[in-house]
């Protein structure tokens, strides 16, 4: 892959709010770029696409896989912004299935955001080329999301509404009760039907609650 220089020779990255517009543009032009041309999409194209020369595009971004880095932490990130403004509603409600319900449909609306779904899939057609992109991924989005749900969890358990003894086990059923059909569906180019969604959701909200919903000493399992 291509690169300016060495690492230890790159000069700091331009400041100042031209260094910052140009910043903006080279990324959203590269998101755009490689969601609908795939990897391969050049440097020069990018430059092109953001207004800019290649040689400032090397200046913010040493090599493709660094720009690409970059663009996927931004996807994620506003994911993981759902995730914040989800956790803030939720420690105001005492209605547990409803915050539930509510955190399911942020999540699968960011993890199905047309955009993000199509990076996602741009990383695994990649791994073996490029598996540094895979762990970016990982890193900026479902390790995040994870935690802010595990998070949220504890929370939750702090106030007795929820009982969990393994909170990343949790987070793992949680996701795959309500959004690893979406991904599934989602790498393949299709999607749930929004009926079919939605039953998805309220019956894996059901379910989760079904086992880790406090219950009264008497109560046994069913």
């Amino acid at each position: 892959m291509q690169n300016v220089g060495k690492d230890n020779e790159r000069s700091p990255a331009p400041s100042g709010k031209r260094a910052e517009r140009n910043r903006h543009a080279i990324v959203a032009a590269a998101r755009e770029l490689f969601i609908r041309e795939g990897f391969d999409a050049g440097m020069d194209l990018i430059a092109a696409e953001a207004g800019v020369s290649k040689v400032t595009v090397y200046n913010h971004f040493g090599s493709k896989e660094e720009l690409f880095t970059e663009v996927v932490g931004q996807a994620m990130g506003e994911a993981h912004m759902t995730m914040v403004e989800v956790r803030t509603r939720v420690a105001a409600t005492t209605d547990v299935r409803e915050a539930l319900l509510q955190t399911a449909h942020a999540l699968v609306a960011a993890a199905t955001d047309p955009s993000r779904l199509a990076l996602r899939n741009l990383v695994t057609s990649e791994l073996r080329r490029f598996p540094e992109l895979s762990q970016a991924y990982q890193e900026h989005g479902p390790a995040r999301s994870a935690v802010a749900l595990g998070e949220m969890f504890g929370d939750l358990c702090e106030r007795g509404r929820l009982t969990i003894a393994d909170i990343e086990l949790a987070v793992i059923q949680f996701f795959s009760l309500t959004i690893y059909p979406h991904l599934i569906v989602g790498s393949i180019g299709t999607s749930l039907r929004p009926d079919l969604a939605d039953r998805l959701i309220t019956d894996g909200v059901d379910l989760f609650l079904r086992q880790y919903q406090p219950r009264p000493a008497h109560q046994p399992l069913s």
